[in-house]
């Protein structure tokens, strides 16, 4: 008499029915990447200096050239009107396996509109406590 043995993973479908599959694979944990807000401030600073340059003839032919509207470019741009420091505060996040982002574009581009370095400053200190008091879920897996 032969004997087969075989894993298998049942999963519930609709209605109570339940499915039997091959059993999945381990997932990988995720790898660490740069946040949003990292790769938009290098994207602006880079744009900046091809403006700058010459090698690029306004926003508009940035903005035929990657395919999105003027109005993102300016978007994207605007990160340059931050104070040198919160430029580099950005350029300098460490990369994250985290789903949701720690700071997001439009609460930087909130603070790239106020009108001297001082008060996107205050803004910046403001909302970066506010991140740092609520642990990420990376955080919360480390401290078990």
């Amino acid at each position: 008499m032969n004997h087969i043995q075989a894993k298998f993973q049942t999963t519930s479908g609709p209605h109570g029915r339940h499915r039997i599959s091959p059993p999945q694979p381990p997932r990988r944990p995720p790898t660490p990447r740069l946040p949003h807000v990292t790769k938009l401030m290098a994207l602006a600073i880079r744009l900046e200096h091809l403006l700058a340059s010459g090698q690029v003839r306004d926003q508009a032919e940035i903005a035929r050239t990657a395919g999105v509207t003027r109005a993102r470019v300016t978007q994207i741009l605007n990160l340059t009107n931050l104070a040198p420091d919160i430029q580099q505060a950005i350029l300098n996040l460490e990369p994250t396996t985290e789903r949701t982002p720690r700071f997001r574009e439009g609460e930087i581009r909130q603070i790239a509109i106020a009108p001297n370095w001082a008060t996107q400053r205050k803004r910046w200190k403001r909302l970066v406590n506010l991140r740092l008091r609520k642990p990420t879920a990376e955080q919360q897996s480390r401290a078990k």
